[in-house]
């Protein structure tokens, strides 16, 4: 995919994940165009940015149709934005709140693919990045609706994928594990908290907290974001980051009882009061 003059846009781009790819395509060549509900955030960016909400029709009808007013055509969709809820017991959220994090994490992607896609048919030329996750392939105690949100997104890309071959338009995922972005610090809480879930909802608390400690940079993320944009031969998945390449191979290769043994531990979910320091297969 050539880079020169080449129109990408890039949802949830203020901050973490989705600046860094908007900075990283922006170095490359593209002409970026980043998204944020909050709209044109002060200070220097390196690309232009654009109020959009992925929660509203409107919104993202107008956004697309101000971009092709500009540029008259977008070559590049990174679908980024999204949130996650704290961790929790999956029946601790509501029905509102479960259908909410539906709403942004997968129909927001939707919505957009859904508003770029004819552009991208009438050019006959097209490159759609989902930012998914490991947990798209692998399980999360306690973050039940979150894994959900990102399964939904591997099946819908793969399939969309198929459909748009032939129509010069590719789709891929790109699967990251920990990243350091303000993801964690803007969780949702949970809305329906049982007692029952309160000891290992402090502990996850804790686990997430020391994760979060040794997680990739966001950069890391976007340098797998530019490699899937310009491949010659896209590949479906891009596991970004040394632990998401491990656990891929773990979910592939792996007996499953010892990958389910390894999450359970990782999770320290057999021993909710042990707050020893972590040993895991997914470790190096």
């Amino acid at each position: 995919m050539k880079i020169k003059d080449s129109v990408a846009l890039v949802t949830g781009a203020s901050s973490g994940i989705g600046q860094a790819s908007a900075e990283r395509l922006a170095k490359a060549g593209y002409k970026v165009y980043g998204t944020s509900r909050r709209g044109v955030q002060a200070g220097q960016r390196t690309f232009a940015m654009l109020p959009l909400d992925v929660t509203t029709d409107d919104s993202v009808d107008a956004a697309v149709k101000e971009l092709i007013r500009v540029e008259g055509r977008i070559d590049l969709l990174v679908n980024n934005a999204g949130f996650g809820v704290a961790p929790a017991g999956a029946e601790e959220s509501s029905m509102e709140q479960a259908k909410a994090i539906f709403e942004t994490n997968f129909f927001g992607l939707v919505r957009m693919t859904r508003a770029v896609l004819p552009h991208m048919r009438r050019q006959g030329s097209g490159r759609i990045l989902n930012i998914g996750s490991v947990l798209g392939f692998l399980p999360m105690p306690y973050g039940a609706l979150y894994a959900a949100t990102k399964h939904a997104v591997e099946g819908y890309s793969e399939s969309l994928d198929h459909e748009l071959r032939t129509r010069g338009i590719r789709v891929s995922v790109i699967e990251p594990a920990y990243t350091k972005t303000q993801f964690d610090a803007n969780f949702m809480a949970p809305d329906a908290k049982l007692d029952e879930y309160r000891e290992v909802r402090t502990l996850l608390d804790k686990v997430l907290k020391d994760v979060m400690a040794a997680a990739d940079d966001p950069t890391v993320v976007a340098d797998v974001v530019l490699e899937a944009a310009v491949a010659d031969h896209p590949k479906l998945r891009y596991a970004a980051g040394g632990l998401a390449n491990r656990l891929r191979l773990l979910r592939r290769f792996a007996p499953v009882a010892l990958l389910d043994a390894g999450i359970r531990k990782d999770l320290r979910l057999d021993a909710p009061t042990a707050l020893s320091p972590r040993t895991t297969v997914f470790e190096k």
